[in-house]
C-alpha cells in the first residue's frame, strides 16, 4: 500500500447529502502526484458532486481532505485555488458579454501600486501559456462569439493563469469535435508529464483507456473500486459503472423506409454571427422508418438548420414540408403540434429548469383534454403521467415528479426530454446530440429508444458530433460543411476516416474538392 505520501490529494470518506438522495455516500480518492485519474460513473453517480465537494462548491457532511498528507478545509472556491485546485466544469463558467483575456484574469487580477489593472503584463503570461500548450485563442474575442471547444480552451488557460497543480475536468470532451479532443488528450498527457496532476471526469471509455493511469468507478454514490486502466478493457470497465453488462455496439435491423415525412428544398437560414446565410441552399428528405443524420464539425450550420425546422429561427430562404404540408411559414407553436424536438441546449431550450419535473413534462401538453379538468389543469393527471414517464425511463431525481429539474444530474435531465418527446408521438423526431454528456447505460438505452421509434414508423433526423453515434445509428449519412450538404454516405459503405474527409472540407460529393 503506498504511503500518504505519495497522494498529492485525498479525499477520505466523504459523504455529501442532498434533500432525498445520498450524493457521494462514504467514497474514498486518492490522487497520485502526475497521474491521470479517471473518475468513471454513470449520471447521478455522484462524480461533479464529488469534484464540487473538493473544488470548495459544495461542504460535505463527513469526511475529510488532504493535501501532501496534511488535512485541508476548503470552504469555498477561493481556498481551493489557492490550494492550487483548478476546475473546468462541465457547463462552463464564462461571462458571455466579456473578452477572453477578461475572462481568464478575473478574480485573479494583476494590479499595480494604486490598484490600477496590469493587463499588459496578464496579457504576456497568457500568451506565453497559450503558445506553450497549444492552445490557441483569440484574446480580444468576446465568449459569446467563440465555439464552445475555444470556450473549453478559455477556462483551462483560466487554470493554468492561476499556477493550478490539480487540474480537475468535469465531462471535458461533451462538446469537443474528433480532432479537439485528440488536441485535449495531448494537452493533458504533456500537464501529467510536467508533475500536474489531473482529475478527469468522464463515460467516455474510449477516453479513459487512451489517456488515464488510473480510473476509479462510482455507482449511485457509493465507491466500486480503483484499477490500474493497463489491466482493464472497456466491458469491464462499463460492468462496474452500470453493474451490469452493457451493450456497447448498437443492435437494430435494416430500415424499412416508407413515405415522406420531412422535405426541405433549397432551405437556408440567416446567419447571426456574419452576412452569409448560415444554411445555404440545403436540400434533404427524412421518410417514415429511417434515421437520417446530419454529421459535421460543430458552428457548420447544424444548430441553424435545427432552429430553421423547428420555428427557433425563421428561414429565409426555399421551403420545409411535413407529411406533405408546407410548414415554412408555421408558428413555432404549430409546428411544435407537429413535430418533437430533443434539443442541443438542455438547459436552454429543453426545461425549465426552476420548474419541477411534472411541470416540465406537460410543459406542450397542458392544454390537451387528459391534463384539463373544468378549466384548470388537473394536477393528478398531470402527476400520475409524470410517475408513468419516470418508471418507464428510469428518470432518477431526488423527490419524483415534485424534484426542481435543475437540481438533477445532467444525464437524468437528458432522460427526462427524451421521455417527453418521444411520448409525444409525432410522426418526426428531431434528435440533436441526443446523448451528450451521458454514460454507456443511459447511451444504450436511448439508441434503442431512437431505434424503436423508427421501427415504430418514425422519421428521425439525428444530429450528431459523436461519431461512433453517426456511423453505428443512422440509415443514412448526410456531412454539412459550411452551411452545405457536401456528401451523402451509408454508414455500412463508409468509415471514419472518410466520414472525417467530409466533415473537414477536403471531399465533396465522392470528388476530392480543390483547394
Amino acid at each position: 500500500m503506498d504511503s500518504s505520501q505519495d497522494y498529492v490529494i485525498e479525499m477520505l470518506h466523504i459523504t455529501k447529502e442532498f434533500p432525498g438522495i445520498k450524493a457521494n455516500d462514504d467514497i474514498t480518492l486518492q490522487l497520485r502526484r502526475g497521474e491521470i485519474h479517471a473518475l468513471l460513473g454513470e449520471n447521478g453517480a455522484g462524480k461533479s458532486t464529488l469534484m464540487s465537494v473538493l473544488f470548495g462548491l459544495y461542504q460535505p457532511e463527513q469526511g475529510e481532505i488532504r493535501k501532501n498528507g496534511q488535512p485541508v478545509v476548503i470552504n469555498d472556491p477561493n481556498d481551493a485555488t489557492a490550494l492550487g485546485i483548478g476546475m473546468v466544469h462541465q457547463h462552463f463558467k464564462l461571462v458571455e458579454v466579456f473578452t477572453v483575456l477578461d475572462n481568464i484574469i478575473l478574480g485573479a487580477e494583476a494590479t499595480g501600486a494604486l490598484g490600477f489593472l496590469r493587463k499588459k503584463e496578464a496579457r504576456e503570461k497568457v500568451q506565453a501559456l497559450s503558445e506553450k500548450y497549444g492552445l490557441r485563442v483569440d484574446l480580444d474575442a468576446k465568449v459569446e462569439d467563440i465555439t464552445v471547444g475555444m470556450q473549453q480552451r478559455v477556462e483551462i488557460l483560466k487554470m493554468l493563469y492561476r499556477d493550478n497543480e490539480i487540474l480537475i475536468f468535469d465531462e471535458p470532451t461533451a462538446v469537443l469535435t474528433p480532432q479537439e479532443i485528440d488536441e485535449l488528450m495531448a494537452t493533458m498527457k504533456e500537464f501529467a508529464r510536467e508533475g500536474k496532476s489531473i482529475l478527469f471526469i468522464t463515460h467516455k471509455l474510449n477516453e479513459i483507456m487512451a489517456v488515464s493511469d488510473r480510473v476509479s468507478v462510482l455507482r449511485k454514490g457509493r465507491y466500486v473500486g480503483t484499477v490500474n486502466t493497463a489491466d482493464v478493457d472497456k466491458q469491464q470497465l462499463s460492468n462496474m459503472m452500470v453493474g451490469r453488462p452493457v451493450q456497447l455496439e448498437v443492435t437494430k435491423g435494416p430500415s424499412k423506409p416508407g413515405q415522406e415525412i420531412l422535405r426541405l428544398d433549397h432551405f437556408c437560414v440567416p446567419s447571426h454571427l456574419h452576412k452569409r446565410n448560415a444554411v445555404n441552399d440545403v436540400s434533404f428528405t427524412v421518410r417514415a422508418g429511417e434515421i437520417v443524420c446530419i454529421a459535421g464539425i460543430d458552428g457548420n450550420g447544424q444548430t441553424e438548420l435545427v432552429y430553421g425546422l423547428t420555428g427557433l429561427d425563421r428561414s429565409n430562404g426555399g421551403s420545409a414540408t411535413l407529411c406533405g404540408e408546407d410548414i415554412t411559414h408555421w408558428s413555432i407553436r404549430h409546428r411544435g403540434k407537429n413535430m418533437s424536438h430533443i434539443p442541443e441546449d438542455r438547459h436552454k431550450h429543453g426545461l425549465v429548469l426552476d420548474f419541477t419535473l411534472e411541470q416540465n413534462m406537460v410543459l406542450q401538453r397542458f392544454r390537451e383534454k387528459q391534463f384539463q379538468h373544468a378549466g384548470f389543469i388537473d394536477a393528478g393527471a398531470v402527476r400520475a403521467y409524470t410517475e408513468k414517464l419516470i418508471e418507464q425511463y428510469d428518470v432518477r431525481s431526488g423527490q419524483g415528479p415534485i424534484t426542481r429539474a435543475r437540481s438533477m444530474s445532467g444525464g437524468n435531465q437528458q432522460k427526462a426530454i427524451i421521455a417527453r418527446e418521444v411520448d409525444r408521438d409525432k410522426p418526426l423526431i428531431v434528435a440533436v446530440q441526443p446523448t451528450r454528456g451521458l454514460d454507456v447505460g443511459a447511451i444504450e438505452y436511448i439508441h434503442s429508444q431512437l431505434v424503436a421509434e423508427r421501427d415504430r414508423g418514425k422519421a428521425v433526423l439525428l444530429v450528431s458530433l459523436e461519431l461512433e453515434e453517426v456511423m453505428s445509428l443512422s440509415d443514412r449519412i448526410l456531412v454539412m460543411y459550411e452551411g452545405e450538404i457536401v456528401g451523402e454516405l451509408d454508414p455500412k459503405k463508409t468509415n471514419v476516416q472518410e466520414l472525417g474527409l467530409y466533415m473537414a472540407g477536403a471531399k465533396r460529393h465522392g470528388k476530392e474538392a480543390t483547394a
